[in-house]
């Protein structure tokens, strides 16, 4: 946040708010003792009585700082004049030159750098000259001195301005960027969570209605012929249904099925790969298990039996595959499933960008990085296909 100042306030020291009250007291000090010695000294005559409503003006003139506060000028009026009656008093009696520090201070506060070095030198010009009218013989040094003192101190403030205005600067830039990342991270968030709903309907609600589809077509085409048939057909399409059903409240909250989450063997797993190798109809889906079924995290085995889905809707609609194969194998430190398809393959850069695959696959991908694992295809055109993904285990066995 910047600094903000009166109207008129332009100098470096401007943002100092509370130096102006330690001014005053400087001021008011050197101020009276200045006085006192000249009366001390030479009595109140003529010159005493104008050096003590001098003096007395000077000091007051600084409390009528905060006066018309809503004039942009009256800073640069207000400072002007204190200059100049610190300019008479110090020609009259060369002692209020030590009340220059405060007044040069003030003007330091309001005038611009340039105006502010300008005046600066003017006032020690002042301070060299009415010393060196008292002195008994001209001394260059009363001179070079204070100049020399008043330039190094100027130019000294002007670094520390430059310096807290390029922190000022770096502050405000940082905040700025804090500000964009957290816009972005939320754009991120909500990007991803629009990705991860496209791809959970896509490979589980998007596939279960295509299952009911063919269902319902391969129970129509077999209902006068083998009334069976088609009964167990309309029987396994109403189940995917209620599946279904359940599998959209569950995506919507990220929550794995109910058989999944409550699976303390490890046995909810392969049969709900052999329910969904059930409800791939027109397929001879063969689903093996090796290994030692493990209970795994709820969200990675809900991600193996999506993609277990997602696979197989892909043969399904673009293979031309008659068989497949699904894997699930159970190592030391993984779990890996592969689904193997005897079509007509596809050329590896297709996943990629082509029009039929890709998608799919690259939800498959997607899901397995998301969840710590690693998603592989392998296809050769007239060689089918194998899709692998694999998990780590949370400790080995």
């Amino acid at each position: 946040m910047a600094v903000q100042t009166a109207r008129g306030v332009r100098g470096i020291l401007a943002p100092a708010a509370r130096l102006d009250r330690w001014l005053q007291v400087v001021l008011v000090v050197l101020v009276a003792t200045c006085a006192v010695r000249y009366v001390d000294r030479h009595g109140v005559g003529a010159t005493g009585v104008f050096v003590l409503l001098g003096a007395a003006v000077l000091a007051l003139t600084y409390a009528t700082r905060t006066l018309l506060p809503g004039r942009s000028w009256w800073p640069t009026a207000w400072v002007a004049g204190m200059v100049l009656i610190w300019a008479a008093l110090t020609v009259v009696a060369p002692s209020f030159a030590w009340s220059a520090v405060p007044v040069a201070f003030a003007v330091l506060r309001v005038l611009p750098f340039g105006w502010a070095t300008a005046t600066t030198v003017l006032m020690t010009l002042v301070v060299a000259g009415s010393w060196w009218r008292i002195v008994a013989a001209p001394d260059p040094t009363l001179v070079a001195g204070p100049v020399g003192i008043a330039l190094v101190t100027v130019i000294a403030y002007r670094t520390l301005e430059r310096e807290s205005l390029a922190r000022q600067r770096l502050l405000d830039d940082l905040t700025e960027a804090q500000a964009e990342l957290a816009e972005e991270q939320h754009r991120s968030g909500a990007l991803a969570e629009r990705t991860r709903l496209s791809r959970e309907i896509h490979d589980s609600v998007g596939q279960g209605l295509s299952s009911i589809n063919l269902l319902l077509q391969a129970a129509e085409q077999a209902w006068d012929r083998q009334p069976s048939t088609a009964r167990e057909h309309v029987h396994t399409a109403a189940a995917t249904a209620r599946d279904g059903l359940d599998e959209v409240r569950r995506v919507v909250r990220d929550l794995a099925p109910a058989d999944l989450a409550g699976d303390s063997s490890g046995t909810a797993l392969p049969a709900a790969l052999r329910a969904a190798a059930q409800a791939a109809p027109g397929l001879d889906v063969e689903v093996r298990v090796h290994g030692v079924p493990v209970p795994l995290r709820p969200e990675v085995a809900a991600a193996l039996v999506r993609t277990t889905r997602g696979a197989l809707a892909n043969v399904r609609e673009h293979a031309d595959a008659t068989r497949v194969a699904v894997t699930l194998t159970y190592h030391d430190d993984e779990v890996l499933l592969d689904i193997r398809d005897d079509g007509r393959g596809f050329p590896p850069g297709q996943t990629q960008s082509g029009p039929l695959r890709g998608r799919g696959l690259r939800g498959i991908r997607d899901r397995a990085e998301q969840l710590g694992g690693r998603a592989d295809v392998e296809s050769t055109v007239g060689e089918g296909t194998t899709v692998s993904v694999r998990f780590p285990l949370e400790a080995p066995r």
